[in-house]
């Protein structure tokens, strides 16, 4: 049941190839049939309505981006886990160590970003 031919991938490929050459003539007709007129004011920036005040390269914390990846990580951790909770009963108690090896190490992850102060939030 693990091994598949070649042939069974033959349908993914051709998928694939079709729905990234849609996409490319999606592309360009959009862009051959868009209206392009720029003047000063579109290529303004805008702040909700109102002329933005001060300049728009300001750098933010690395913390920012830091808490933002942290979350990503953990949100897909319970898309795994859920994944594995509902086939739980065929996979065995190999699966339940692997999940236990898996939380780990995420555990480890998250005590060494708190230990670093990534997780408060100045």
């Amino acid at each position: 049941m693990l091994y598949r031919p070649l042939e069974d991938y033959i349908y993914f490929l051709v998928f694939t190839g079709v729905g990234a050459v849609f996409l490319v003539i999606l592309f360009v007709l959009s862009r051959q049939l868009r209206p392009n007129k720029p003047d000063n004011t579109k290529l303004s920036t805008y702040e909700c309505g109102m002329d933005p005040v001060g300049d728009s390269w300001i750098q933010f914390r690395i913390r920012y981006y830091i808490f933002a990846l942290l979350f990503v990580l953990f949100d897909i951790e319970t898309v795994f886990l859920f994944a594995i909770a509902t086939v739980y009963r065929q996979l065995g108690v190999i699966a339940l160590l692997e999940v236990f090896i898996f939380v780990g190490s995420l555990v480890v992850g998250l005590a060494y970003a708190w230990r670093k102060g990534v997780l408060e939030w100045i």
